[in-house]
């Protein structure tokens, strides 16, 4: 079947990166993932001490960053570096939470990231997820799914992902980030977040992690069966 591009939107803490990669896996496609390359920058901007109101302090630092993704050895799965050290963990955290969603919202910053994911999206095989993948990265992709789910089971997938990180926060602390966050992805001036008209709704708040993954990849066949069209004699 034709290799399509998907795309993945939604609200933080939906799912999106861990069923984007298995989505990947299973169909045997390319997972990016859009919002490691916002967190990898953000982390730079606070390593390096740079001012978000300072433009010309921005367009330098950007021109000093350099995001790749490699397999791990033993896992398989991909892992951000950041100007070629693995800085997997360190974008997790939640001081880069905390600012990832102020550092997105800069024109300059999403000018740069999504020129590289729209080159890496060119050769098709691709999962990508994040929050204006299928409204201004791929507005053509074959399929967009838009991921929602409550915001409170939202909260404890997050304290239960920094847990397994052996990082502890409190919940309310992470109620009000993902809060904060929301407001801040949706009403942000550069490619807010919001669902495509033409995108899939995927609520996972009361649904497993393999029922939304084998929603997704019944879609997908659908589309890849779509995107095969009719069989036309070259010589008509």
């Amino acid at each position: 079947m034709r290799r399509i591009v998907i795309a993945i939107d939604g609200y933080s803490a939906c799912g999106k990166s861990s069923t984007a990669k298995e989505i990947a896996k299973q169909l045997g496609y390319s997972y990016i993932d859009s919002g490691a390359m916002y967190r990898a920058v953000t982390l730079y901007f606070l390593q390096n001490y740079v001012s978000l109101t300072d433009p010309i302090a921005v367009e330098k630092a950007l021109k000093n960053i350099e995001i790749d993704f490699h397999p791990n050895s033993k896992t398989g799965a991909n892992e951000t570096y950041l100007n070629g050290i693995i800085v997997e963990d360190e974008i997790r955290k939640m001081e880069v939470s905390e600012k990832v969603s102020e550092v997105s919202a800069l024109l300059e910053v999403r000018k740069m990231l999504v020129d590289q994911q729209r080159k890496l999206g060119k050769r098709k095989g691709v999962v990508m997820d994040g929050r204006d993948i299928g409204t201004v990265v791929f507005p053509q992709a074959e399929l967009k799914i838009f991921m929602k789910a409550d915001m409170h089971v939202r909260a404890e997938r997050r304290q239960r992902e920094l847990l397994e990180k052996e990082v502890m926060y409190d919940l309310q602390e992470i109620l009000d980030n993902l809060q904060k966050r929301d407001e801040m992805d949706t009403s942000r001036k550069e490619s807010p977040l919001r669902q495509a008209e033409d995108a899939h709704v995927v609520d996972t708040t009361h649904i497993t992690f393999e029922e939304q993954v084998e929603e997704i990849i019944r879609l997908a066949t659908s589309k890849m069966v779509q995107a095969e069209g009719p069989v036309v004699d070259a010589k008509l």
